[in-house]
C-alpha cells in the first residue's frame, strides 16, 4: 500500500521555524512529483511548494521563507519553514503525483499553528 506520513507540525511563535517531513512508502519515490499543500479552516486547500526533477516552485505567500527538498534515498520530502506568521496556520498535506498523471496520493496532514 502507498503511504504518505507527515510529521514535524506543532505550535510555534511568530517568527519561529518548523521543518515538516513526509515519508513515502509503497511507490517508486524518485518518479513522483512531490508537493506540500495547506488548508486553513473555512478555506480551500492551496499549493505551498512543489519539487519536480530538482526544480522547486512556491506560493507567493511563502517565497523566501520556505524551502522544499527531497531525499530520494530516504523516500522523504521536507518543507523547511522560517519566519512563520499566524497566516501560515493550517493543516499541511503532502501529495505525490505520478509524472504521467496516473496516480495521486495524499497524506493525512500535520497541524501547524503559529500563535503568540
Amino acid at each position: 500500500q502507498v503511504q504518505l506520513v507527515e510529521s514535524g507540525g506543532g505550535l510555534v511563535q511568530p517568527g519561529g521555524s518548523l521543518r515538516l517531513s513526509c515519508a513515502a512508502s509503497g511507490l517508486t519515490f524518485s518518479w513522483y512529483v512531490m508537493s506540500w499543500y495547506r488548508q486553513a479552516p473555512g478555506k480551500e486547500r492551496e499549493l505551498v511548494a512543489q519539487t519536480v526533477e530538482g526544480t522547486t516552485t512556491y506560493a507567493d505567500s511563502v517565497k523566501g521563507r520556505c524551502t522544499i527538498s527531497r531525499d530520494n534515498f530516504k523516500d522523504t520530502v521536507y518543507l523547511q519553514m522560517n519566519s512563520l506568521k499566524p497566516e501560515d496556520t493550517a493543516v499541511y498535506y503532502c501529495k505525490a503525483d505520478h509524472p504521467w498523471g496516473l496516480r495521486h496520493y495524499w497524506g493525512q496532514g500535520t497541524q501547524v499553528t503559529v500563535s503568540s
